[in-house]
């Protein structure tokens, strides 16, 4: 079995857009384990969370929006690349 490394290329490394989707993925967990936590004591029958406890359920939305603006910076980026 050979030990060689493959050489990078520009595919490789990470770009902006790229990171931007990561970011927008935990954020939008984050946002979606809040809502479960939020939305369990409506089942569990106890005391509901104090309404900021929903504003952090909206991170859910915000992690989306970090995502698709990720994404649509990945494309710009590779179209760019494609005509230069």
């Amino acid at each position: 079995m050979s030990t060689e490394t493959q050489p990078r290329t520009d595919r490789d490394t990470p770009t902006t857009g790229d990171r931007l989707v990561r970011v927008g993925v935990v954020v939008f967990f984050v946002g979606a384990l809040a809502t479960l936590v939020t939305v369990a004591p409506l089942f569990l029958d106890v005391h509901p969370f104090p309404s900021y406890a929903y504003l952090i359920c909206m991170l859910m939305g915000v992690g989306f929006l970090i995502a698709g603006a990720g994404v649509l910076l990945t494309i710009a980026e590779q179209r760019r690349a494609a005509r230069g």
